[in-house]
């Protein structure tokens, strides 16, 4: 078990792993919880600092602050796993967030609304609409059928000739609505033939 903290300490943050020092705000680590379960889950380190050097807690008051927020403060409430550590006489917590089965997880924000978030490398963002929607597809198990008329082909030839497109370039470029160009995306996203990328705004598309 330690030898697995160990290695997290070793690996740093990123896609599925995050270093707090402690937990000052449910809502706040709520946006990293339900940006884990959206994507492939993953561990909150807590009483680590970003520089890995363990800073320690008080358990049962980060205990409550997490399950507070899993319960409260992400939609769908989010199962957690949480494992204590004494190391070098300071406590750590392991909290697991499990990959969510009810995709798209939201977080309540300070403004009282619900907002998903996603993982992006060693970040929480917030997730666009087209990302919301792909998303909810891959909830739904239901397979994408697409149809390949002269918007996509264009789509895909673009992209075969340039590295990367946004939503707005190709509703300009093929004349459509921005509605029927989101949904071109999210199907095409779906089904495996792009890949969208939200680390820059706007975000953008490529090929798989």
């Amino acid at each position: 078990m330690i030898d697995r903290i160990k290695k997290y300490l070793i690996d740093g943050e990123g896609e599925t792993l995050d270093y707090k020092q402690e937990i000052s705000s449910a809502s706040k680590i709520a946006k990293t919880m339900v940006s884990f379960a959206n994507h492939k889950g993953g561990v909150l380190l807590v009483g680590v600092r970003d520089n890995r050097s363990i800073a320690g807690i008080r358990s049962e008051d980060e205990k409550y602050m997490l399950e507070l927020a899993a319960s409260f403060y992400c939609k769908p409430e989010i199962n957690l796993e949480l494992e204590e550590y004494n190391i070098g006489g300071k406590i750590i917590l392991e909290c697991t967030i499990p990959e969510g089965e009810l995709k798209p997880y939201s977080a309540k924000g300070e403004d009282g609304k619900w907002w998903v978030h996603i993982r992006n490398k060693d970040k929480s963002l917030l997730a666009s609409k087209i990302v919301v929607d792909v998303l909810k597809r891959q909830a739904s198990n239901k397979g994408t059928f697409i149809k390949y008329g002269k918007n996509e082909e264009a789509l895909l030839k673009y992209l075969e000739d340039n590295e990367r497109i946004t939503l707005q370039q190709f509703r300009k470029m093929v004349n459509i609505s921005k509605w029927r160009a989101s949904k071109i995306l999210v199907n095409l996203i779906s089904a495996g033939v792009i890949i969208n990328h939200t680390y820059e705004k706007p975000e953008f598309y490529t090929l798989v």
